[in-house]
């Protein structure tokens, strides 16, 4: 077993390397086995990171079940049981694991998990309903034809559907599933697309910005973007939509299909290439999305000028919130006081390194008050709903849902429209959460 030491590197901040995926040796098995051997055993070593997620748990009791109580000790093949349980939420490596680059042992847990899922899917080890799952544009295009739209949102609802479609597809017959809207964003905001606008530029800010509405923006619950629209107006941010868009690709890289993610990356940068350029910033409301264009895609193509270039102009709403309010340009008429807030401040926000800022922007709202919960909610996007999952996600949102429970504020949510619906689904009440930007909305009277 590996004896965790530390040395004066593993002190300063994570450098993360970009993402070899195109070098045929990544997907060399025997390779991917001998760095996770290397890692896991590693983390048995350390253990610092067993409240995070179920990998980990997964993990040590394997190696605590094994006659050797060593990894050396646990079979190969139940190796994939701890890639399955991690979906790549990032917060070993952003704030528990103290052996990341520049450390010696240059441990990368998520993309070594993201290694090893590429090599799953290219061996065809997913299943049918992982595809479709993670094609959301398809899913949601399809499901928003009227007719079609009124049944699925009708089999969704109904027990009898649910076990129907628990026994097709795997999903959890107890798992919150969103609903599908038939007039979606797009169709709302269609005056939005090709917008011109001249924006008030401050500090790193160009004072208007054009939404990437993402696909569950745009298909499932567009009021959020809606809600992120008027809030920036009324500070006086012209807002456009992007011409076109696709999924970002942060469900297909979760499932490993990094072929799928370079497709989606050459249908999208072309269009944000062109609004960075005309002068746009970018924001999406999917924290996820953001990270994906801030993070991921910037690790898997880091010679892409396109890449680099909405990589350094996208931004969270809330950053961008605060940018302009450092500026002397946010709108702080605020006329209904919010009084407490409990926001679940999402995994994929969180390893931005962008700060609290949906709590600072909340906290300017006088009569508020603001608690975060800093814990996964366990969402995913697929992972809760699964039928072999959704009993783990359901274990990692009580603590979230507990302190929730426990403050009985008068709002709470999350950054991610869809962990904060499946808080609400875990406290026994679906529907009742609210996204910052609605509160911030609610707070203007707007």
């Amino acid at each position: 077993m590996a004896t965790p030491t530390l040395r004066e590197g593993s002190l300063e901040a994570p450098t993360r390397h970009p993402l070899d995926w195109q070098n045929p040796a990544f997907y060399d098995e025997g390779a991917l086995f001998h760095e996770l051997e290397r890692v896991f055993d590693i983390c048995h070593g350390c253990r610092r990171c067993v409240s995070l997620c179920q990998s980990f748990p997964t993990l040590f009791d394997l190696v605590d079940e094994s006659e050797s109580l060593e990894v050396d000790g646990v079979a190969k093949d139940d190796y994939w049981k701890v890639v399955d349980h991690c979906y790549l939420c990032d917060l070993c490596y952003m704030t528990k694991c103290p052996y990341v680059p520049p450390h010696e042992w240059n441990l990368d847990f998520p993309h070594l998990m993201l290694r090893a899922k590429a090599v799953k899917y290219r061996q065809g080890k997913v299943k049918f309903r992982d595809r479709v799952l993670t094609s959301t544009d398809r899913v949601g295009a399809l499901a928003g034809f009227p007719v079609i739209n009124g049944l699925v949102n009708a089999v969704n609802a109904n027990p009898l559907g649910r076990r129907v479609l628990e026994a097709v597809l795997d999903v959890h017959r107890d798992a919150r599933v969103p609903e599908y809207r038939n007039r979606t964003l797009r169709k709302q905001e269609k005056a939005r697309i090709g917008r011109t606008a001249t924006g008030e530029p401050a500090g790193t800010t160009t004072g208007k910005v054009a939404l990437f509405a993402t696909c569950y923006g745009n298909f499932n619950e567009p009021g959020v973007s809606q809600d992120l629209i008027a809030v920036f107006e009324h500070s006086g941010i012209p807002v456009a939509l992007a011409e076109k868009e696709r999924c970002c690709g942060m469900p297909k890289l979760e499932l490993g299909d990094l072929e799928s993610v370079r497709a989606a990356k050459e249908a999208n940068l072309p269009v944000l290439r062109r609004l960075v350029e005309d002068g746009w910033d970018i924001v999406a409301p999917i924290p996820s999305c953001v990270l994906m264009f801030k993070q991921e895609l910037p690790l898997m193509f880091p010679e892409d000028p396109a890449v680099q270039l909405v990589k350094s102009r996208i931004f969270d709403p809330f950053e961008y919130l605060m940018l302009r309010h450092r500026h002397g340009k946010l709108n702080l008429d605020f006329k209904q006081p919010l009084g407490s807030v409990v926001y679940q401040t999402s995994c994929h926000q969180r390893v931005q390194n962008i700060g609290q800022k949906t709590r600072e922007i909340l906290a300017l709202v006088p009569g508020t008050t603001v608690e975060i919960v800093e814990r996964c909610s366990g969402h995913d996007g697929t992972y809760a709903v699964k039928k072999e999952s959704y009993a783990a996600a359901m274990k990692i949102v009580r603590p979230v849902a507990g302190r929730v429970d426990k403050a009985a504020p008068d709002y709470f949510g999350s950054d991610c429209p869809m962990a904060g619906a499946h808080i609400a689904h875990a406290l026994g009440c679906d529907g009742q959460q609210r996204h910052p930007l609605s509160l911030l909305r609610l707070a203007y009277g707007i």
